[in-house]
């Protein structure tokens, strides 16, 4: 096999399945303690796994589940996101970590600090997975939006895709110079204010973040039709796509692609994943007995967005095989059962496709680096130097 991609996977609670925390062997109560996230994040990472995804919302329902009929039995709660990629960022040495951030909801300012601290505890392994939030429940929860339709939740996605990048520039590679000679911390010329004035809020000022290990972490999106593939082809570094055929798949690599060229951006600055939902056991037929008990769970069989795969190692594996043969940059995969699945892919899926070559192995010390991706200079440097005194100062005339 000549192309190979990366493996990544998506984190959800006690998995994708929503009567997953309902299945043998899980404790509900661990799925608010940091060990059995660091357990699975440190099992993929010994694994050659890319990155880890971490799904998030800001409503108890699930996304797009109606608020005032919640299905009884499904996991409730969750702990936020990008905190959990900060603690489980010193505990890893080389998978990316990927939190999932509401852009709807959430000041793009803490979104930018945040995960230039996760890139920073990661020493450069970070991202962010952006997400419209679209629910009843999330608005309420706010109490400041009303609702909003597609099209604009999708531009302002847009925007702060854009106020991220900014401001992860807004500092100079080489802005702090630490001169003890003449008690300088940092060089005032080389921080820019961002001056970002848009549809849906603005920003005057840069971070208080230095630019971390990566300049800017990776920044990632979900994509099912036009809208989204033109959001991940003007700002994602990083898309993930829900093909359920080879056929699927090469449809949405050209439409990637011409959204690209129309926006006059190289499509080879997009990675493109194709996601699975996997229940995976070593005696065949199992998996497939384990998804038809959870569906009796949930009350109805289990709909997806992504193909749904239940089967052996070596069947999970033919259809990763699949994916890659249309092209795609990588395959990331949705446990149904956390931990069980993760534990599957760790030690059984993942190196059963390393052995048989499907797998890239990346030496870089970067998540960018590993995803052949260029570290970008500041889109700063260069500019004028600017008056950072405060504005009392500046009004003040010499006499």
């Amino acid at each position: 096999m000549s192309h190979r991609i990366h493996l990544a996977v998506a984190l959800e609670r006690a998995g994708w399945h929503p009567a997953a925390g309902r299945a043998a062997g899980v404790r509900p109560r661990d799925l608010v303690t940091p060990k059995p996230w660091a357990d699975q994040i440190r099992a993929l990472d010994r694994a050659g796994v890319v990155f880890a995804t971490i799904e998030d919302a800001l409503a108890l329902t699930d996304r797009f589940e109606d608020p005032d009929d919640p299905t009884p039995g499904r996991v409730r709660g969750r702990l936020d996101a990008v905190l959990l990629a900060s603690a489980l960022a010193p505990l890893t040495h080389r998978i990316g970590l990927i939190p999932t951030v509401t852009t709807t909801h959430t000041e793009p300012f803490h979104v930018a600090t945040g995960i230039q601290t996760v890139d920073f505890a990661s020493r450069g392994r970070a991202g962010v997975r952006l997400v419209v939030g679209g629910s009843a429940a999330e608005r309420a929860n706010f109490g400041r939006r009303d609702e909003l339709d597609a099209d604009a939740g999708f531009r302002e996605a847009g925007e702060v895709a854009d106020a991220l990048g900014r401001l992860w520039d807004s500092w100079q590679d080489d802005a702090i110079i630490r001169d003890a000679a003449t008690g300088r911390f940092v060089d005032a010329d080389r921080i820019h204010n961002v001056d970002v004035a848009g549809e849906f809020f603005s920003i005057t000022g840069a971070s208080i973040v230095p630019r971390s290990p990566q300049g800017r972490p990776i920044v990632a999106v979900l994509a099912h039709e036009s809208t989204p593939y033109r959001l991940a082809a003007e700002h994602a570094d990083v898309v993930f796509v829900t093909p359920h055929g080879p056929a699927a798949a090469t449809g949405i690599l050209a439409e990637l692609d011409g959204a690209a060229a129309e926006l006059r951006r190289s499509a080879e600055r997009l990675r493109v994943f194709a996601d699975l939902v996997v229940l995976i056991d070593d005696v065949p037929g199992r998996a497939r007995d384990a998804l038809a008990r959870l569906d009796e769970l949930d009350g109805g069989a289990f709909r997806s967005d992504a193909a749904v795969v239940a089967g052996t190692p070596t069947e999970v594996a033919d259809h990763i095989r699949a994916r890659a043969e249309t092209g795609v940059d990588g395959v990331r995969l949705r446990p149904a059962r956390q931990p069980d699945d993760v534990v599957a892919i760790a030690d059984r899926l993942a190196p059963l496709l390393r052995a048989t070559r499907v797998l890239r192995d990346d030496d870089a010390a970067t998540l960018r680096g590993r995803l052949g991706l260029p570290r970008p200079p500041s889109r700063y440097a260069g500019s004028p130097a600017r008056d950072h005194r405060p504005a009392s100062a500046r009004e003040k005339v010499a006499p």
